[in-house]
């Protein structure tokens, strides 16, 4: 089964300083079909404008993923990290039991455009940690590379669920194949450029929930960036 979920048909809110895309239900976008896909609660797009972002705010008991790209995002939190993500790197916080954090933009001129993915944990109340990597853009080329897993495998960053994160970047016409073992789902995110999936295609934006297929054939219709969510 794969259902598509257009780029068109998201949330949008527009803040000024920020103009965002909600792939779920997310603040004063409310969908109750549109709740999140088994433990993928939240894919944001965001793009926020220089010298801007999220000042100091708290969560808990949640897996953030922020992927850049386009920019940089200057991040503090209250263990102490002070650093900025830019494109080829990955940051995950597990919030745990308790973190405060802010996002701002790193230029004050330039414009900043990120995915803010949130993950429910398998478990609740754990210490709040922090994790940031580098992810070469040339091991994505045309496969897919494992940055975010439970284990850390292949030197992915580790996360609190049953979730496998990849993230390809493919030149056009490139196909690359992915399989799903039984009982496991999958969410295809296209952050760039356009891309059919089993046959279906899919344009910039667009999302597709995957059930009870025993694998993915991905093809790039024109050069194209995306991630593969892996899901228990």
């Amino acid at each position: 089964m794969l259902r598509k979920r257009a780029s068109a048909e998201r949330g949008h809110a527009q803040h000024g300083w920020l103009d965002s895309r909600h792939t779920f239900s997310f603040a004063g976008y409310y969908d109750p079909d549109q709740m999140g896909f088994r433990s993928l609660r939240v894919i944001n797009e965001d793009f926020i404008r220089g010298g801007a972002g999220f000042g100091s705010h708290p969560h808990r008991d949640m897996e953030i993923l922020t992927y850049v790209l386009e920019g940089g995002v200057e991040h503090k939190d209250s263990l102490g990290t002070g650093s900025v993500v830019r494109p080829g790197e990955a940051q995950i916080m597990s919030a745990g039991s308790g973190i405060v954090h802010s996002e701002f933009n790193a230029s004050a001129g330039e414009t900043l455009h990120l995915l803010q993915i949130w993950i429910h944990p398998n478990q609740e109340g754990l210490a709040p940690r922090y994790a940031q990597k580098e992810f070469p853009l040339a091991d994505q080329r045309n496969r897919l590379h494992l940055i975010v897993s439970p284990d850390e495998s292949a030197g992915s960053l580790a996360i609190k669920q049953d979730a496998r994160v990849f993230a390809g970047r493919l030149d056009s016409a490139a196909e690359i194949s992915h399989p799903l073992a039984p009982g496991r789902g999958a969410w295809i995110q296209v952050a760039r450029g356009s891309v059919s999936v089993n046959g279906l295609p899919l344009e910039q934006g667009d999302g597709l929930a995957v059930e009870d297929e025993t694998g993915l054939e991905i093809r790039a219709a024109a050069p194209a960036e995306i991630l593969l969510f892996d899901l228990a």
